[in-house]
């Protein structure tokens, strides 16, 4: 509840922040928008990691090489629950790239108050599914990126949706479309979708120095029979139900992905079934010691205070000097109506 109120509570705050920094730079060159831009993104979501992290209190467990310095890369995960997005946070803020993470989004999630809006400028790309999907127009944003010399901290979840033990049907349809194309079955992920990533890799290939396939697992996610239950939804994140979670790490040389999509698909799939294994070890090995770890070298990381404190006590402080007058508290609601009406104007008219 108290991150809720937090991050929607300063949306309006960080939204009119954005906007008059917007316009501002409307006569400027795009890199100018970008630098201020990721510096306030940087804010926002620093106050979000203070709730997820310094105050949640779960251990974040890290395996295999994350590098120190800040990389232009794609990110590759699976995909269980919504804290898989804020996963990501933890790991760019150790590599001061926090402002830098932009996200290929669901294009329903584009109608999202305030937020749907605000993604697609922040230089994240709304996809559609399948025959749907639109590669000149992914490929077009991806390039306007480059051209502003935009730093790339790109998330793409490819199983294109969440693997769900609560929803048995999705993961059987999702092995028989494997089984179907010769592909091997998987068991604790669903079998990657190549679209995206292919257009992603291919666009951005001169630019990007690397790919992070990063295996996410939240303990604490089987049941008594040993059984994976669902992964914990922020909320259940937030109440401290989740004591830790361990993030996996293979950061991949471009020239060791095939470029044409019908190898990058078997490429990619050859991925998925390596973080296949690592989540079986995880959950299902028969040594009771090696469950709820992936094998390796581990470093318990912790996120100072300092990296979130700040974020928090700035935005909370613009909210409540905002809501403290009349006029403060009228401009907050009309940033919240306006805002969603004009958000979901423009993502009507601009795909």
């Amino acid at each position: 509840v108290i991150n809720t109120c937090a991050s929607l509570g300063t949306a309006p705050t960080y939204m009119l922040a954005w906007g008059a920094w917007r316009l501002l730079s409307a006569v400027l060159p795009a890199r100018f928008y970008r630098e201020v831009d990721d510096r306030l993104y940087t804010i926002y979501q620093s106050m979000v990691l203070f709730f997820f992290e310094n105050y949640t209190g779960v251990q974040v467990i890290i395996y295999g090489d994350l590098p120190k310095n800040k990389e232009n890369v794609i990110y590759l995960s699976n995909h269980q629950c919504t804290v898989d997005w804020i996963i990501a946070d933890m790991l760019a803020i150790r590599q001061n790239a926090l402002g830098h993470v932009r996200y290929v989004l669901k294009d329903g999630l584009k109608w999202l108050p305030l937020y749907g809006w605000y993604f697609s400028q922040h230089g994240g790309v709304y996809v559609k599914r399948s025959a749907k999907f639109n590669e000149k127009e992914m490929r077009e944003k991806l390039r306007a990126q480059m051209k502003a010399e935009t730093p790339m901290y790109l998330v793409i979840f490819p199983e294109g949706t969440r693997y769900n033990p609560e929803i048995p049907k999705v993961i059987a349809d999702s092995q028989s479309f494997a089984e179907k194309e010769g592909l091997a079955i998987l068991k604790h992920v669903l079998t990657p979708r190549v679209k995206a990533t292919h257009v992603a890799i291919d666009s951005m290939k001169d630019y990007l120095d690397a790919v992070y396939d990063v295996t996410v697992a939240y303990e604490g996610t089987v049941d008594h029979k040993g059984q994976r239950k669902l992964a914990p939804s922020m909320t259940e994140f937030l109440c401290k139900e989740c004591p830790r979670v361990h993030i996996f790490i293979d950061r991949i040389d471009l020239k060791d992905i095939p470029e044409e999509q019908m190898y990058m698909r078997r490429w990619l799939h050859e991925r998925f079934e390596i973080k296949d294994k690592l989540l079986i070890e995880f959950y299902d090995a028969k040594d009771s010691k090696r469950r709820n770890k992936f094998p390796g070298k581990s470093v318990h990381s912790k996120l100072s205070l300092k990296k979130t404190l700040p974020s928090l006590l700035f935005l909370g402080g613009l909210t409540a000097s905002m809501l403290l007058t009349e006029s403060g508290r009228k401009l907050y609601v009309k940033t919240w109506i306006y805002g969603t009406l004009i958000g979901c104007l423009w993502v009507s008219i601009k795909p």
